[in-house]
């Protein structure tokens, strides 16, 4: 939803897309009766005001800075034309300039809306640590449902080394907005950071703790270092053979990296210390069919099943099971189901190419061509959103780092 500040903005937002942000803000004159006044002490001066927001909505900045310069020239109390031209001055990386407006329009409007906001963006655009926490908190303060402050604040903290801090704000943005990807991205930074700092400080309280290892294995397999997370859980269970989850959660991480044997292994040492748990043995169900062993791996994924019938991707491991027995009915059911209720993309798309052979089988070939072109469909949607996601996690880093500095900031230590 646009934030509206009052009326006649000018939207940054509109034509173009701010360089360090990602904020659509209405950027204007805050009461009505108060720009009318304006407006009707100097007609001039509002078209030129007018035309200066054109310019910004049409990205033309150089234009939109001259006009606005002109209006604070001609009217040096309307403080919305000195936001507006540290605007169009923030856009065009004229940081120093930028400030120097924010500031003007806060010395006359102290709580005008976004002011505080982008007087801690150009400061954090030049690396001024202190002074963009202490604006963007103050827009915090003075506007505390505004998601996109919430966010700033947590990335300046980020850039601080305070991730505690930070996640506390993003926690806040993200509860405003839940949606929104940029503060997921930021806010999940912040989070892993926290979670590192804590796992440090566990490995000086004792270092040999097989907890310690635990841990850090969960870290790493959730970084995809699934190598680095065997090697941890095995550090972990050789100081604590019996420890239950151990090596279900070992078993797994094989199982990641194609050692089918080792996670075999591993599932069966979990089920001898505990027969009861049931993650183990439908994992050792899948593995089993992954083998090529049909009947072993329904066995045991029924087993499963009969203890928790939420498992993930139950139908999917089902049909492969059925499919390896030869029975193509049954596996067609579970694929189909799978296909309208699995969440995972990579499922459903491997599912689409299960049923397009199965279909082919059963000599249904309209439904086999059909489900040949869900599946490449979804696969090339796969590689899209891979690239997409790359590319926007790598914009977003870009965006939010201040740049290196020769001289650090003489406030922040």
């Amino acid at each position: 939803m646009t934030k509206s500040l009052g009326i006649g903005a000018a939207r940054p937002g509109d034509r173009f897309r701010p360089s360090f942000c990602w904020l659509t803000f209405t950027i204007a004159i805050s009461a009505t009766l108060s720009s009318a006044f304006v407006f009707a002490q100097s007609p001039a001066v509002a078209a030129e005001f007018s035309q200066g927001i054109e310019a910004m909505r049409e990205g033309k900045l150089d234009e939109a800075r001259a006009r606005f310069a002109l209006v604070v020239k001609q009217q040096p109390q309307f403080a919305e034309a000195h936001f507006n031209l540290g605007l169009a001055n923030e856009e065009l990386g004229d940081y120093d300039a930028a400030i120097a407006s924010f500031q003007k329009a806060l010395a006359l409007k102290p709580h005008l809306h976004g002011a505080s906001l982008f007087l801690g963006i150009a400061e954090f655009r030049l690396n001024h640590l202190d002074k963009a926490r202490a604006a963007v908190a103050k827009e915090t303060t003075s506007f505390p449902k505004d998601a996109e402050a919430w966010m700033w604040l947590g990335v300046v903290c980020l850039a601080q080394d305070r991730p505690e801090d930070a996640a506390d704000a993003l926690d806040r943005a993200a509860k405003l907005k839940p949606d929104d990807q940029n503060i997921l991205y930021h806010r999940g930074r912040a989070h892993l950071l926290v979670s590192k700092n804590s796992y440090a400080e566990m490995f000086k309280v004792d270092s040999t703790s097989w907890l310690v290892h635990r841990v850090m294995a969960q870290a790493d397999a959730e970084a995809d270092r699934h190598t680095d997370a065997i090697a941890e859980y095995e550090a972990a269970i050789k100081l604590a053979p019996t420890q239950p989850g151990l090596h279900e959660e070992l078993g797994t991480e094989y199982r990641a990296v194609n050692k089918i044997a080792e996670a075999e292994a591993a599932f069966q040492d979990e089920l001898q210390i505990d027969p009861h748990n049931v993650l183990a043995r439908y994992k050792l169900g899948a593995v089993e069919v992954e083998k090529g062993d049909g009947a072993k791996g329904k066995e045991l994924i029924e087993a499963a099943q009969s203890e928790k019938s939420n498992l993930v991707h139950l139908d999917y491991n089902l049909g492969r099971a059925e499919m390896l027995l030869g029975n193509y009915a049954a596996a067609t059911g579970h694929f189909e189901h799978a296909v309208r209720t699995d969440q995972d993309p990579e499922i459903i798309e491997q599912t689409w190419y299960q049923l397009s052979q199965l279909y082919r089988r059963l000599q249904r070939t309209g439904e086999a061509q059909a489900a040949l072109a869900n599946f490449l469909r979804l696969k090339q949607e796969a590689s899209e959103r891979q690239q997409q996601t790359f590319e926007r996690k790598q914009k977003m880093q870009e965006q939010t780092e201040p740049p290196p500095s020769a001289t650090p900031d003489a406030e922040h230590n």
